[in-house]
């Protein structure tokens, strides 16, 4: 659903407010930089350490130099890249969000806008409208 022109128009205050307060934090929100942990590369370099262990596993088997005693070294580091790599890929990029501070550490959350029932932008919105009706 778009936004109509008066929410458009709050929502570029709140940008503009936001980047006057800091702009520091407004602009690793908008994002863009280079480092920052998207999904895809964080699958390539998940597949890159998968790879990269699957070669050291195979190389353990093959030289026997890699070897104390009988045991293959080598391959076991491999073997931990492999699952390090596999564990990248397959979990999320862990991106910091907004914390939650409506209650304490021992204290049930307070539930906003239309109950438990209600979606997250649902309850985003009816947040949004509590703040500029008062």
């Amino acid at each position: 659903m778009p936004l109509s022109d008066r929410e458009q128009r709050m929502l570029e205050q709140i940008e503009n407010a936001l980047d006057a307060e800091d702009p520091k934090f407004a602009s690793r929100v908008r994002g863009g930089s280079w480092w920052a942990p998207t999904t895809r590369r964080q699958i390539q370099g998940g597949v890159a350490l998968f790879v990269i262990g699957l070669a050291m596993l195979i190389s353990g088997v093959a030289v026997t130099a890699s070897m104390i005693g009988s045991f293959p070294i080598l391959s076991v580091f491999g073997f931990l890249v492999m699952f390090g790599g596999a564990v990248v890929a397959l979990t999320g990029p862990r991106i910091g969000g907004v914390v939650d501070r409506c209650g304490s550490a021992g204290a049930p959350k307070r539930r906003h806008g239309k109950g438990a029932g209600g979606s997250f932008t649902s309850r985003i919105e009816d947040r949004f409208r509590h703040r500029f009706d008062d």
